[in-house]
């Protein structure tokens, strides 16, 4: 069991877990979109109208041509209630955790610095040539003095 368990509290489990689970509120946000404001606009030419939130884009009472907002509205507050749950059941605890461990997850990403000559943006502040090109970097307050000169 003690395998197992280290198994499951690894960050990239973790990770992997609530990017799946954001994923498929995503998708029902999505699926609400389509099916209430994208389905009705395709079937304008169709005919039939549900009572709701919405724009009757055909004849009254015809629901594919209905556009029903309130559908739509009811989604996102449904998606950002979800993720808010996500955040404070899963991800902030699971953060202290980690914290505990010493091991840093959900943060913000490292400071970098872009190469002036081949534009690459994921160089380390401290960096005082480019990993990509080669190129002499200029100096940046954190590297406390002046790139080499040529």
């Amino acid at each position: 069991m003690k395998g197992f368990r280290n198994f499951m509290t690894q960050g990239n489990i973790v990770v992997v877990a609530v990017g799946l689970v954001v994923a498929l509120a995503f998708e029902g946000l999505i699926k609400a979109f389509a099916t209430a404001v994208i389905d009705p606009i395709v079937n304008r030419a169709q005919g039939n109208h549900p009572i709701g939130l919405g724009v009757q884009l055909g004849a009254a009472g015809n629901t594919s041509t209905f556009v029903n907002f309130g559908a739509f509205i009811a989604a996102i507050v449904y998606f950002i209630i979800f993720m808010l749950v996500v955040y404070f059941v899963i991800v902030v605890p699971f953060r202290k955790g980690q914290a505990r461990r010493g091991v840093t997850v959900f943060a913000a990403p490292a400071p970098a610095k872009t190469c002036p000559y081949c534009l690459s943006t994921d160089l380390p502040v401290a960096a005082t040539k480019c990993k990509y090109c080669g190129s002499e970097l200029p100096a940046t307050p954190a590297t406390g003095g002046q790139a080499p000169s040529n």
